[in-house]
């Protein structure tokens, strides 16, 4: 019998050209061997030219989707991606904060595990995807409660306050972070010169923190990179993995899928999230005797 796969649950919203929301991580998901499973909380009319309009979900609905799951199945790790609406955010706070997931390893469990938290505030392209009340559940409900954190360098001077252009203004906004109830952050520095992410923990001992560089890639396939990341995150805390191992791996990760992406519709292509299935059949086809 096969081994049982993990389950990673995306709370995220539709992007109809599969470089970012629920699709996007349904493919990364599956290649980190892991199982996908989703709950939607947006609709989108986007491409790669950028995103034309929203529609959120029900809250209602969102609420009973994630319950449903919760209660079927066992859940490894969770990733949060947008959330629009401050309904839809309190909705997935209620649902975080009480249900009891299927696979619970003690009576009365407040939680599901691995809880990777993506604070997705605009589009690439500028479009607001979470309005002020969202801003607000994110910031009192959202961020306490994850296991992980992982801003880009915007996104974390937008929840701070503070302005996050090198590493030490990413040492300050990590440590406002853990102040506002964060116990781990990464904040993603993809877009500066230099590609450094910044890991941040705290420990009985103090905050530990772990700087990670690479050469910053030069693509125009770069869309969904942040959605990438932070699945790719939560599929390696689901397979046990400790912080800085999934962080190093998530952003290995994310560079080899910028690197294999190829050019797609007229804007910002998506990232190769299934890259690996190319080095594979690669691999197959080599493996054949000569005549």
């Amino acid at each position: 019998m096969a081994e049982k796969p993990p389950v990673v649950l995306t709370i995220a919203g539709f992007d109809p050209s599969s470089g970012a929301g629920v699709t996007a991580d349904i493919k990364t998901i599956a290649a980190h061997s892991c199982y996908g499973v989703a709950c939607v909380t947006a609709m989108t009319v986007q491409s790669t030219a950028g995103v034309k309009r929203v529609e959120s979900s029900d809250p209602s609905l969102v609420f009973e989707t994630l319950q449903e799951l919760a209660s079927d199945i066992d859940i490894a790790a969770v990733h949060i991606g947008m959330l629009g609406t401050g309904k839809v955010a309190k909705a997935v706070a209620d649902f975080l904060s009480s249900t009891v997931g299927a696979g619970a390893s003690r009576p009365g469990r407040a939680r599901l595990p691995n809880i990777v938290l993506d604070p997705v505030l605009k589009s690439s392209s500028g479009a607001s995807l979470l309005d002020a009340a969202g801003g607000r559940v994110l910031i009192e409900r959202l961020i306490p409660i994850a296991d992980v954190v992982t801003p880009n360098i915007d996104e974390a001077a937008a929840i701070t306050g503070l302005k996050v252009q090198e590493l030490d203004e990413m040492k300050a906004a990590a440590a406002k972070l853990h102040d506002m109830g964060a116990s781990a952050v990464v904040i993603t520095g993809g877009h500066l010169e230099k590609a450094i992410d910044l890991l941040s923990f705290t420990t009985t001992q103090g905050v530990q923190q772990e700087i990670f560089k690479a050469e910053r890639q030069r693509s125009n396939s770069t869309h969904g990179t942040g959605c990438a990341f932070a699945t790719a995150m939560a599929c390696h805390l689901a397979l046990d993995r400790g912080l800085a191992e999934a962080a190093l791996l998530a952003k290995t990760y994310v560079t080899a899928a910028i690197v294999n992406g190829h050019p797609l519709g007229k804007g910002h292509g998506p990232v190769h999230h299934l890259y690996r299935m190319n080095q594979q059949r690669r691999a197959a086809g080599s493996g054949g005797e000569s005549t």
